[in-house]
């Protein structure tokens, strides 16, 4: 056929003729499917099918003269213009050439899948995903697509939205010659995600840029609710060293809310809608743990061959989703991450720093980028009222999509009320290079326009706005200046979030990571009172324990799993150096701050000499909690993969003491020597 090529006879060479996305998928198909990369068949209407459609219906007079006509200075007439052009390709009927293959294939792809097959429709331009920006979604894309007539409906369409505001936006600042680009189609079987998950998988911390992990967001549904914002997923990273070493290292599980899922529909015409994820789903998370990793190997796979193909490292973006049907996991996207693989950007260490002097904080949310910025809030409803920003304000808005790129290339800083890290504020935030918080809650109606506010995103995962000006300092370092001196020197490093950024430096690994942080902001609770439930008798405190644990049917499991998890980022973002992690050394009083700390804790006169350190480790009042400290030790070590874990027990009195500690920690398969196992002290 002379427009169709089916993804299988389709590779990375093809890019000029279907698009970067289309490309990907056929090469993906080609070579990664005998590796375990699954990915859904379809085909490509190439970008000559689009160029025939035009000169078929005599379209690019008409079209050069409006585009000759177009202003960014009045942005009225801009999206009048704007329209006219794409309804000259809507309305215009598709050649009768085009029409035949089209029909060919898609019967071709019902013999393989079924009659009235679902298919999604995406758009793939020539001149898409350049090394120097991934404006995603300029174009757009139709999901649940069935029959015949309505996919030649949603072709016509996906070719006039070459057109959009946002995309004619997108070409005059790249400068590229809007009659130079053309859109190929993709058309690919529907993964019955809406049965199930989907989400959106960076082969990198987006933030730091860390190339050891595989970041996954993931919610319930089809996945553009999270490619747009519209819902804050749940979110994981695995490491890839140990991964691929055969073990099970999942570093982090954030539990979103997930509050919407969008679904097949037939209702009024419209083949997708959203509804409300029920209370007891959003509690969970909606991937297990195998479905991590194995969604982590997949990304692995593509990143290593996307690596060998260009002669150097190619992280990347890939859209996932999970068939409800039957239950697999399906690689429907990929293509290279283009922000953090722009290595200038990761040639410094830049350190902002908040004074001492905070000021009320409006509101929280996930940080992207590790900056602070001061400035006048603007509250903006909806994309008809973005004008409104000026520039050096920062947005505040529900979600955003790629009709506000425009007006956030001069916003100072993005908050938004919904959205994960992997969403289209996001994204583009950390293209522009200016600080957000995404799934901030309220914040459209906790900040009002003209307040003055501080938006600080360096401490880590959550981002803080705070209420009026707040002074901060920069310092930035040049890496390449950084020679690593004569002696080992370790860093003493606390806050995992902090973990992927500190390892750009040139350190031999890290000399203290105590686990009281962790215990304190990730945990929260007592470990006795997830060991004895029953002796929680305060009504909130059991209420505040059922919500954080709500995942876990075993409440001490709770308590393994995030001490491994967050202890276990220190170690991999360090990873084969060694990291020596203390293990718990609060003081009754600080215990007693914990949740439900108060109805296992003495009330001692000196607890700096009191009841600590090894001498809880093996007394009967805190025995049962120390094994939950070993068991996410051991987690990290045997189960991650993480063996340049060296463990260090705080506050040795007395060598029967010490002996007593190592017997214990033995029997919980924790032995000194085993695999290399270091235990120091602290006497």
């Amino acid at each position: 056929m002379k427009f169709i090529k089916p993804f299988e006879s389709i590779s990375i060479q093809d890019i000029p003729l279907v698009g970067g996305k289309n490309a990907s998928l056929g090469e993906m198909i080609q070579k990664l499917t005998p590796k375990g990369v699954l990915i859904p068949s379809g085909f490509a209407l190439t970008a000559e099918a689009y160029r025939f459609h035009l000169s078929a219906n005599n379209l690019e007079a008409p079209i050069k003269k409006l585009l000759d006509s177009l202003s960014r200075k009045n942005l009225d007439e801009f999206a009048r213009i704007a329209h006219e052009i794409r309804a000259l390709i809507k309305n215009a009927p598709l050649p009768q050439e085009i029409t035949a293959e089209v029909t060919q294939a898609y019967h071709d792809i019902e013999k393989r899948y079924g009659t009235q097959c679902d298919v999604a429709v995406r758009s793939s331009a020539t001149a898409e995903d350049l090394p120097e920006a991934s404006f995603a979604g300029q174009q757009e894309t139709y999901l649940n697509i069935r029959g015949v007539a309505d996919l030649l409906a949603a072709c016509t369409r996906c070719f006039a939205s070459l057109f959009t505001n946002r995309a004619i936006s997108y070409r005059m600042d790249h400068n590229f010659d809007h009659m130079s680009v053309a859109l190929s189609i993709g058309v690919q079987k529907m993964v019955r995600s809406d049965l199930a998950s989907s989400g959106v998988i960076f082969t990198l911390d987006t933030e730091s840029g860390f190339k050891d992990v595989v970041f996954i967001t993931a919610s319930y549904g089809l996945g553009e609710n999270i490619v747009q914002g519209s819902v804050n997923p749940d979110e994981f990273y695995v490491h890839k060293a140990t991964l691929k070493q055969n073990f099970k290292p999942i570093l982090k599980k954030r539990l979103g809310s997930k509050l919407f899922k969008l679904i097949y529909s037939q209702e009024n015409g419209t083949p997708v809608k959203n509804i409300e994820v029920p209370l007891a789903d959003r509690r969970h998370y909606s991937l297990t743990n195998d479905e991590i990793l194995s969604l982590a190997r997949q990304a692995v796979i593509i990143e290593d061959h996307y690596t060998e193909q260009k002669k150097a490292w190619c992280p990347m973006d890939i859209e996932w989703a999970k068939d409800g049907n039957d239950g697999k996991l399906y690689i429907v996207q990929a293509r290279p991450e283009t922000v953090h693989s722009n290595k200038q950007r990761d040639n410094y260490f830049e350190e902002y720093l908040l004074s001492k002097a905070k000021n009320t904080i409006l509101a929280t949310g996930k940080s992207v980028g590790r900056k602070i910025v001061t400035g006048t809030a603007r509250v903006v409803e909806s994309a008809k009222n973005m004008s409104s920003v000026l520039a050096g304000e920062i947005l505040i808005t529900d979600m955003t999509d790629p009709d506000w790129e425009p007006i956030m290339k001069v916003a100072a800083g993005i908050i938004t009320n919904r959205g994960g890290r992997t969403c289209h504020a996001a994204i583009i935030s950390r293209e522009l290079g200016i600080p957000a918080i995404v799934g901030a809650g309220d914040a459209t109606e906790r900040i009002k326009t003209g307040q003055t506010i501080t938006l600080d995103c360096s401490s880590g995962e959550t981002g803080l706005v705070y209420d009026g000006t707040v002074p901060f300092e920069i310092k930035k370092v040049a890496l390449g200046t950084l020679k690593k001196p004569p002696v080992d020197i370790m860093v003493n490093l606390g806050n995992p979030d902090e973990a992927f950024n500190v390892a750009k430096l040139p350190t031999s690994g890290v000399g203290l990571a105590r686990l009281e942080f962790i215990i304190n902001s990730s945990i929260q609770i007592h470990p006795m009172a997830l060991v004895h439930p029953e002796k929680v008798t305060n009504p909130d405190d059991r209420k505040a324990i059922d919500d954080l644990t709500a995942e876990y049917a075993d409440k001490k499991e709770f308590f393994v799993d995030k001490l491994a998890q967050e202890a276990g980022t220190i170690a991999a973002a360090f990873y084969p150096q060694p990291v020596i992690i203390r293990l718990s050394d609060f003081k009754s009083n600080e215990y007693r701050k914990l949740i439900a700390g108060e109805a296992f804790e003495p009330e001692e006169e000196n607890p700096m000499i009191g009841f600590r350190g090894a001498s809880r480790y093996h007394h009967e009042h805190y025995q049962e909690a120390f094994a939950l400290e070993c068991q996410a030790m051991k987690k990290i070590r045997d189960e991650m993969g993480l063996t340049n874990v060296i463990l260090m027990l705080p506050f040795v009195r007395t060598i029967t003491e010490a002996k007593a500690v190592i017997a214990t920690m033995k029997q919980h398969g924790l032995a000194q020597g085993k695999d290399g196992l270091e235990i120091y002290m602290m006497c």
